[in-house]
């Protein structure tokens, strides 16, 4: 079944579906972000647009002459009105009102084409600015904060809370036009007739009681479809990341229905918001007839008793007609500040992550004359603190010297890889590479003494030739060549349409798994670092390949260090040494040889042909724990 099909007995009712429950991660809910305005998240905001500050302030005074221009015309036209009906129609008069008018309306053209020039220049600064700050970020944050964060959210956090930032510093200089455009009018309002004008301005007593009972559930309302929108982007992302896996296992419908209960709720408050912001229209419309009759009938009166001029009502009109534009404006903008307000906080917190991992002052640099060595000291280490993954681990690998990691899924092999890049902090004891505790030494340096081959290569969209020198981009096209044939990997890189040039798909999906392995070997060999690193590299590739890799191999781990983690013994029968772990702890230690000799946990495993750890009896695991404790 499709993921769009439903059952008979579950038809789609244009947007009306009874909410299901669905088993799935969406009941992850984010935290609220406390208050609807914050100062905090304001002054954060204008330290990114203070750079653009003059062009702020030139948009200001532009929007203020704009306002100044939409407050004379009214009173030109009445002044026209008034100056001809009393000269008896004198054309003279009549011109020079025109002419009067259309200088005001090119100085009106003039200030809004210059506000708007400015505005827009500084929103997609700032805009840019903000994502390059962002990303620059979340580049260099802790692994354990990207385990823990769904990319739907980050992807949310960049694209549609950066856009509704844009979207309030567009509109924002507007609102400070809208706040001098109804202030203006009152004065002139009271200033060409005051009793009128107290009478019309009597109605806005009841938009302002409206206001107070309209703004706690409005609040709640664009807050709660704010959030659910990003919840919803998060399990879009998710789904089609995964879309593979959810074809394998037939979860289109389930899937299906977790993405379709998110929608169905981010509906929901969508709808609840658009009824709040748009109840104020009808009423600001209402009020605006209201005020507009009351000047029609009393000012009308007056126009007939002789004591007011016609161009004073005409004036009136106009201003009336106005009156309520920046009050519906600034209506309809409480929803764009409001959701800036939450999108400032969230694009904050992004940009406030603790960078876990940092340089110490007076970190020295790794050098290419470093010996190479790793040692692990009393390492204890956890993604959690009171779960430790690894239990006062210690052992060292020399200089040139290969060590294998084995031990069942969840024995530590991995977490102790990434300790020596240090990905994550040790709790207690010390990883050294080169004699160096990673914690003294720059990450940078750290970098490009150590590489990484993982189990599932991540190539980038871009030509075969930039994802091999990805982690040296100056080396050159010969350098490249020479490690894609080391690993094996030439031939079929010539055979692409355009060999080294030929553009790979997102994550290499035009080559092959086993492919995109032999370019991540290639890649490994160029960065040319003392320590190499693989973790469980040859796991999802065929035999063919995984020979073609272990001829590589011997020619790759000359000179330098190696740490080689697999499940399939045999891939590394010929390491110098071999580190069996269980449970976090490091229970054997010695070449192939010495271990089948000890007759511990790995000489029944490597006997009984076991490929992977998995699949371990517990029993079988039990007996060589005992047996390797007892010697």
């Amino acid at each position: 079944m499709s993921a769009i099909e439903q059952d008979e007995d579950e038809p789609i009712h244009h947007g009306r579906r009874p909410p299901r429950a669905s088993v799935g991660s969406h009941r992850i809910e984010e935290e609220v972000f406390g208050k609807a305005y914050d100062p905090r998240t304001v002054r954060r905001i204008w330290a990114f647009v203070h750079p653009y500050r003059h062009k702020i302030y030139l948009s200001v005074a532009a929007v203020i002459l704009f306002t100044g221009t939409q407050l004379a015309i009214p009173l030109i036209i009445g002044n026209a009105i008034d100056s001809a009906l009393v000269a008896g129609g004198d054309a003279s008069l009549l011109m020079r009102a025109v002419g009067l008018f259309a200088i005001v309306v090119l100085v009106n053209f003039g200030a809004s084409f210059v506000q708007e020039k400015q505005v827009g220049e500084v929103a997609e600064h700032v805009l840019f600015d903000m994502r390059r700050a962002m990303f620059d970020r979340l580049q260099r944050v802790s692994l354990s904060f990207m385990d823990k964060t769904e990319v739907g959210r980050l992807m949310s956090r960049l694209q549609g809370d950066v856009n509704s930032m844009q979207e309030f510093l567009e509109t924002s200089v507007i609102s400070v036009g809208d706040i001098v455009l109804l202030g203006g009018i009152i004065v002139v309002l009271l200033g060409l007739d005051w009793q009128l004008g107290l009478l019309t301005l009597a109605t806005m007593p009841v938009l302002f009681l409206v206001r107070i009972f309209w703004l706690p559930p409005a609040k709640r309302a664009f807050w709660a479809a704010h959030e659910t929108n990003s919840l919803t982007a998060g399990a879009m992302a998710e789904g089609i990341n995964g879309v593979r896996t959810i074809q394998n296992l037939d979860r289109q419908k389930v899937n299906f229905d977790l993405f379709d209960d998110r929608a169905y709720h981010n509906l929901e408050n969508q709808l609840t918001g658009s009824r709040f912001a748009q109840v104020m229209v009808p009423i600001v419309d209402t009020l605006t007839g209201i005020a507009m009759a009351t000047v029609v009938v009393v000012g009308g009166s007056l126009v007939l008793n002789g004591s007011l001029q016609v161009g004073v009502i005409v004036a009136f009109l106009f201003y009336i007609q106005r009156f309520f534009d920046p009050i519906r404006s600034l209506t309809m903008q409480y929803s764009i500040m409001q959701r800036a307000m939450t999108s400032g906080r969230r694009i904050i917190e992004v940009l406030d992550l603790p960078v876990a991992i940092a340089d110490k002052p007076g970190a020295v640099e790794l050098t290419g004359d470093m010996d190479g060595s790793v040692e692990f000291r009393d390492v204890v280490f956890g993604y959690a603190p009171d779960r430790p993954v690894l239990r006062n681990v210690s052992f060292r690998v020399n200089p040139g010297e290969t060590v294998a990691l084995v031990g069942p899924t969840g024995s530590g092999k991995t977490s102790a890889m990434a300790l020596v890049h240090r990905f994550y902090e040790v709790q207690s004891g010390a990883v050294l590479v080169g004699g160096h505790d990673v914690r003294d030494v720059t990450q940078d340096s750290l970098g490009r003494q150590v590489a990484m081959v993982l189990q599932e290569p991540f190539l980038f969209t871009g030509t075969v030739l930039e994802n091999i020198r990805y982690n040296k981009a100056d080396a050159t096209r010969e350098e490249v060549i020479e490690a894609a044939k080391t690993v094996g990997a030439h031939d079929f890189i010539s055979r692409l349409p355009d060999g080294y040039d030929s553009v790979l798909e997102q994550r290499g999906g035009n080559i092959s798994l086993g492919q995109r392995q032999l370019i991540s070997f290639a890649r490994a060999l160029v960065a040319d670092a003392k320590i190499l690193v693989l973790d469980e590299a040859t796991a999802s590739i065929d035999s063919y390949t995984e020979r073609q890799i272990q001829k590589a191999l011997e020619r790759l781990l000359e000179g330098r260090t190696g740490l080689v983690i697999a499940h399939r013994l045999a891939t590394i029968r010929g390491a110098d040494r071999i580190i069996v772990l269980q449970n976090g702890e490091k229970i054997e230690e010695g070449n192939h040889d010495q271990l089948m000799e000890q007759g511990g946990l790995y000489a029944r495993l490597y006997n009984m042909n076991y490929a992977s750890f998995d699949d371990i009896p517990d029993e079988l695991v039990a007996e060589a724990n005992a047996r390797a404790a007892s010697t």
